[in-house]
């Protein structure tokens, strides 16, 4: 989608950047103040069934104001799961739990999103909420790893490299969970090709090593992403909103960039993917990232402005003036705040106050500590 079909809805002329709605396709979200999947390593049952953590964690956020809330890294096949702790849209019970919070997230006007992911070669891994480190071994629990060719991530198992018959299943796992995506009542489907993910593992030449359709060339390592987003606007239809989330630099020497990163950018657009979710890194271990503030949105900015497509930027982005900014700028549509909105869920409440915006609708429940009710503290 080209950066003039993203309308803007209408809103007062002196509403803050950051809380003007915005509409992608035949969704409006209410402000640009948006959460990152943010992956809890929670499915103590192992089945990649999301429980009340996840309503919980999700729900205070759009609660809190947020305008789009995105589930975690959600794996479209058991083998594609990071841990055995992470969700999953493989089966129609999994779908059934999402309905669940999805219902909430709209009660409380925030519009809901979920990305799907299959994790390649970093998947059965231990999760960081348990005291171990590494790829689970088999007789623990843990399973053959894929990615496109058959390289190790750095301290990991290594991975078999798919057959065609294996990336065309790949294909279909994510085309299905779109489907059951839509039947959840997800408002937005998120592809995840980043933070050296199975996608991002194609994409990159670092860990494509492959000779066939799927490797070489930019438009064959580009081949399986391009795909998927095809498969999911096939599923989702033409109103609801397709994202791709892209790590834009390996931060190494020979691997993907940014300029590769805007060029298929604008052939996923071409493809049907509406919006691009711009990150850094997770590719390979021990590279030196400059880490600051905001310290990643110059790569949104520069994809914005070479491919032409809608993005929204984050990392280290904490404050609401940062935040306006970037959005006022032009240098992105949308911010997305992880950390920040994990250390306060009410974030989005809290930046309109800062800002003077006065649209962020506060919950019934908590109208009475409104700031100006309350001589102006918030």
């Amino acid at each position: 989608m080209s950066l003039h079909a993203l309308a803007v809805a209408d809103a007062p002329a002196d509403t803050p950047a950051l809380f003007r709605p915005i509409r992608i396709r035949g969704l409006e979200i209410r402000n640009r103040v948006w959460v990152p999947p943010l992956c809890q390593y929670s499915v103590t049952a192992r089945d990649g069934v999301p429980h009340d953590w996840h309503l919980v964690h999700l729900g205070s956020m759009a609660a809190g104001g947020a305008g789009l809330v995105i589930a975690e890294a959600t794996a479209v096949n058991a083998e594609g799961r990071i841990s055995d702790y992470d969700t999953g849209l493989w089966n129609d019970a999994q779908a059934d739990a999402w309905a669940r919070i999805t219902r909430f997230l709209r009660s409380q006007g925030a519009a809901s999103g979920i990305q799907l992911a299959h994790a390649g070669r970093k998947a059965s891994v231990w999760p960081e909420t348990v005291p171990r480190a590494g790829s689970q071994p088999l007789e623990e629990g843990g399973w053959t790893t894929v990615a496109p060719s058959s390289i190790a991530f750095d301290g990991l198992r290594t991975p078999v490299a798919l057959d065609e018959v294996g990336i065309l299943a790949v294909i279909e796992d994510f085309r299905a969970a779109a489907r059951r995506a839509v039947a959840a009542g997800f408002d937005v489907v998120e592809v995840h090709a980043a933070h050296g993910y199975l996608v991002h593992q194609f994409l990159s030449p670092l860990s494509n090593a492959r000779d066939d359709r799927w490797g070489g060339s930019l438009e064959g390592r580009a081949r399986l992403l391009l795909e998927i987003v095809r498969a999911v606007r096939a599923e989702v239809g033409e109103r609801m909103p397709v994202f791709v989330r892209f790590s834009a630099t390996d931060w190494a020497p020979g691997g993907w960039d940014e300029e590769q990163t805007s060029i298929v950018a604008g052939w996923a657009a071409e493809a049907g993917a509406d919006f691009f979710d711009i990150s850094t890194g997770g590719l390979v271990r021990d590279v030196r990232i400059p880490v600051g503030p905001a310290y990643q949105a110059a790569h949104a900015e520069f994809v914005r402005g070479r491919a032409g497509v809608s993005v929204s930027a984050v990392g280290r982005i904490t404050t609401p003036e940062q935040a306006e900014r970037l959005v006022a700028s032009g240098a992105a549509d949308a911010v997305m705040f992880g950390k920040a909105m994990m250390r306060d869920p009410h974030l989005a409440l809290r930046a309109a106050n800062a800002l003077g915006a006065d649209t962020a609708p506060w919950p019934p429940q908590y109208r009475r500590a409104r700031p100006e009710v309350n001589d102006g503290e918030f």
